[in-house]
């Protein structure tokens, strides 16, 4: 939204008749400041404010603050919603849940209706989709409808789009009438406010960036955790296009062939609210749009809020584009990891045996992912989700498993690792995996993703299995990772996702050629410490092969870079684990046969101090805590977020807690030799401190 204008006239112009002119032509009058490089004129609320002389710094930086630090009552009242949608939301939330479990007890129609609305689920989306996920979709339905109506213009959506439909059957079973308009109303000043803002809009690409950032704000309000688990974080329109244009010429460099010729079959896998797709519509040449909108270009997302922001936008840009309104009919509602059932060839070296099986919430989203699921996909290209893990247990917040996917990692990643410890489950390398095997002969993967796999040493196996599937790799590092420590953790610029992520971000472009031998990989980093905003307009604008790119020659233990040509592995270990497993001791090879990690407490800002008194207190606290939990949830059934964190309820903890157990503290939590038992005896850590 504009904030205010800045008019510059030069000093041969009558700034007062400048002044009346522009204004009689119609100019703003709310925020507005005029002047010639000498005087400098503001106008705010159709009011002259402030009238100075440029060549005093002072009143010259009064002026620029004023300007800058007014708020337009529009926009206040923007702000003021946003606010109150917060706040009201988790009140809403309540009610409408409540609202929900009621109808499933009393009416037997919406209960029907729920039930074959999951079934349908688990066969479209996953086995594990649960009776709350269904209700979680109902209410992002619900909520959201009156959001695309005031943005968009546009009742037919929900009436005609193959998953909405269904959604609105499910919800004409309960939600009508007074129940509706109740549990609604807090919610009206915001959608009020949002058809405001968006009717100011007229650009359709703004429109674009202002319904993704509505989408941001509301799901990080409506669930967190979700959207921490989800990658709920949109991607930059500088790299969206240079992804694109990436893709583009590197088609055209090693297959002769383009993003808009036939038989290039492009997949976005985790579309979120559908930008890759919508700027490829721009991108490609309007004499062979409609053909690739028609047959060759494909996306799939699995949760319902995003699913029908990406339809919306997809649709209405090729309409922008087009001037005809054309029904996007390969975005998919499916859960891309479990979409392992493509038919035809074995694609990428891996042959899936048995009927193709896949249910739909419609029939239609049925065809559409066995549409999908026979093509030969010559592109994959998308922003897959970053979260790895919870940080802790406390979160309750854990991705949740993809065995064939997984199995898939263990095969390759994990069995190519010479790394003792490795963390390969994380969500952009199941993308990456399922990816490299769903590519063609001859395709590319283009994604920006967490970039950790680039040096870390426990993805040497990661970098191996590439180097064996592809035959380029080319990569841009933005480097911006906030988890470092030290002195890099006190200066990392930015992140390109304006510091909405934590993580380090490149983006990369997986080449794979039919009958190459050997990767070459391709090079090139920002400087150390650069902001967010020259990350942006490092790729702004430009074409992948204006890089100068280093060629990375992997050394034998799969390092790109930090290689040394260090002897240190000739030498004999201290320990290693084929020792320590060693039936013979003519096969052991280290210097001590035995290792352990030692004590480890896993709690040592609770079993640790310098002073003997605040350690008593501290291990009490911490002992009255599990008790009064284990009196309330002990040997029952528990929902995980009510633990509360006032304490870290790791794993086992959280067993011993289930068991009932009296002494759970002893038996999860310290080695025997700290506390033997649950009495307290913190004496003994005197000797320790001491």
């Amino acid at each position: 939204m504009s904030r205010g204008y800045w008019e510059a006239k030069d000093l041969a112009d009558n700034l007062d008749a400048e002044i009346r002119k522009k204004f009689n032509l119609g100019y703003p009058q709310d925020n507005i400041l005029f002047e010639n490089s000498r005087t400098a004129v503001l106008y705010q609320k159709g009011y002259q404010t402030m009238r100075i002389d440029m060549r005093r710094p002072g009143e010259l930086h009064r002026l620029i603050k004023r300007f800058l630090d007014y708020e337009l009552p529009q926009i206040k009242k923007f702000r003021e919603a946003q606010s109150q949608f917060a706040e009201d939301l988790p009140v809403v939330l309540d009610e409408l849940r409540s609202t929900i479990e009621d109808a499933k007890a009393t009416n037997a129609h919406h209960r029907d209706a729920a039930a074959d609305f999951l079934q349908m689920c688990r066969l479209t989306i996953g086995p594990d989709t649960t009776a709350e996920d269904v209700r979680e979709m109902l209410l992002q339905h619900l909520l959201t409808k009156d959001i695309f109506l005031h943005v968009f213009g546009d009742t037919q959506f929900h009436t005609e789009n193959n998953i909405a439909k269904h959604l609105d059957t499910l919800e004409s079973t309960f939600f009508t009438g007074a129940v509706k308009h109740e549990a609604i109303d807090r919610l009206r000043v915001y959608y009020r406010e949002i058809g405001r803002a968006a009717h100011d809009i007229s650009d359709y690409a703004e429109k674009q960036q202002f319904i993704k950032a509505i989408y941001e704000n509301f799901y990080k309000v409506y669930n967190p955790k979700a959207a921490d688990r989800l990658g709920v974080v949109y991607t930059p329109n500088e790299v969206v296009d240079f992804m694109i244009r990436g893709t583009d010429h590197l088609l055209q460099k090693h297959f002769g062939r383009g993003l808009e010729d036939e038989k290039v079959q492009i997949l976005d896998p985790a579309t979120g609210t559908g930008t890759f797709i919508t700027n490829i519509i721009n991108y490609l040449p309007i004499d062979r749009l409609e053909y690739k909108y028609r047959y060759e270009m494909h996306a799939n997302e699995v949760a319902i809020l995003p699913y029908y922001i990406a339809n919306l936008n997809i649709e209405y840009t090729y309409k922008e584009r087009t001037g005809r309104y054309v029904e996007f009919s390969n975005l998919c509602f499916v859960d891309t990891l479990d979409n392992l059932e493509w038919t035809g060839m074995p694609v990428g070296g891996v042959e899936r045996q048995g009927p193709l099986i896949i249910g739909g919430i419609s029939t239609e989203n049925r065809k559409r992912v066995e549409n999908q699921n026979t093509k030969s996909i010559s592109v994959i290209i998308g922003n897959p989700p970053y979260n790895a893990n919870q940080r802790n247990e406390n979160e309750n917040n854990k991705n949740r498993e993809y065995d064939e996917i997984d199995q898939r990692i263990k095969e390759t990643y994990v069995d190519a690792s010479t790394a003792q410890k490795t963390k390969q489950y994380d969500m952009y390398k199941r993308f990456i995996r399922w990816a490299s095997d769903r590519l063609d002969d001859n395709g590319i993967i283009a994604f920006v993703s967490n970039s950790a796999f680039l040096d870390a040493r426990q993805d040497d196996g990661f970098r191996k299995v590439v180097a064996d599937e592809f035959s380029e790799l080319y990569v841009i590092d933005l480097k911006g990772n906030a988890r470092t420590s030290g002195e890099r953790r006190r200066r990392e610029g930015g992140n390109i996702f304006n510091d909405k992520i934590r993580v380090g971000v490149a983006i990369y472009f997986l080449v794979r050629r039919k009958g190459a031998e050997g990767v070459n990989v391709f090079y090139n980093a920002i400087d150390d410490y650069a902001k967010a905003p020259a990350k942006a307009d490092y790729i702004r604008g430009r074409s992948l092969e204006t890089f100068d790119f280093v060629n990375i020659i992997s050394d034998e233990k799969g390092n790109w870079l930090n290689q040394s040509d260090s002897d240190f592995d000739t030498l004999i270990p201290v320990a290693n684990r084929e020792t320590k497993f060693a039936k013979r001791v003519l096969d052991e090879q280290a210097i001590f046969r035995l290792y352990s990690l030692g004590i480890v407490t896993a709690r040592d800002e609770w079993v640790f101090d310098y002073s003997f008194d605040d350690l008593t207190k501290k291990v009490k606290s911490f002992v009255d805590i599990y008790q009064r939990t284990r009196t309330k949830h002990g040997g029952k059934k528990f929902d995980e977020a009510d633990l509360g964190t006032e304490i870290k309820w790791t794993r086992d903890l959280k067993k011993q807690l289930r068991h009932n157990h009296l002494n759970g503290l002893r038996q999860e939590t310290y080695p025997r030799l700290l506390i033997p038992s649950i009495r307290l005896e913190v004496a003994i850590f005197q000797p320790v401190i001491e």
